[in-house]
């Protein structure tokens, strides 16, 4: 009966094992170096190109497993991409790159809107905001109405208007 049991055990657990496809997509790019600029693209497993060199003026991110970034040629614009290179959103852009994950979040930006993404690519608090920043300690910071402004090429948001929110997209306390 034991070696019955452990037989089922192993089958379940080989069978598991094996049902798992790995879908990740892996960097390849042009030249020695990878930086920003320089013609990359991305392969699968099996070498198949997926996205081939130069769709994108470049690829950030070296190992997409469910999420991935990339700077669409002509806008600039930071675009996140699945493991299928399909479009998810535009990323919002911190210190020109993309913006950092903080709290597990991150900003994304979809019809001049912001809301957050996590780091596989799903949207956790849909874009509605005119205004947003990073989350900090839990928290942050966004405004219904505000504008912005460019100074020494970095945009501002102003706004009389500020209030928080929690990781959820619920109003907080400051």
């Amino acid at each position: 009966m034991k070696k019955l049991i452990f037989g089922i055990i192993i089958t379940v657990l080989i069978s598991a094992c094996s049902s798992k496809k790995e879908n990740y997509l892996i960097k390849y790019h042009e030249g020695e170096f990878d930086e920003i600029g320089v013609p990359s693209g991305y392969l699968n497993l099996k070498g198949d190109t997926i996205i081939p060199i130069g769709k994108y003026y470049y690829c950030y991110t070296d190992t997409i497993r469910n999420f991935g970034m990339v700077i669409e040629k002509g806008t600039g614009k930071i675009i996140g991409i699945n493991n299928k290179a399909e479009h998810l959103f535009e990323v919002a852009k911190y210190d020109n790159g993309p913006d950092y994950v903080e709290n597990e979040l991150f900003r994304i930006i979809k019809n001049k809107l912001y809301g957050y993404a996590n780091k596989d690519g799903e949207i956790i608090i849909e874009p509605k905001f005119k205004c947003a920043h990073p989350f900090f300690m839990g928290k942050a910071q966004v405004s219904d109405s505000c504008t912005t402004k460019t100074s020494n090429g970095r945009k501002m948001f102003l706004s009389n208007s500020w209030y928080y929110i929690d990781s959820k997209g619920n109003r907080t306390e400051k």
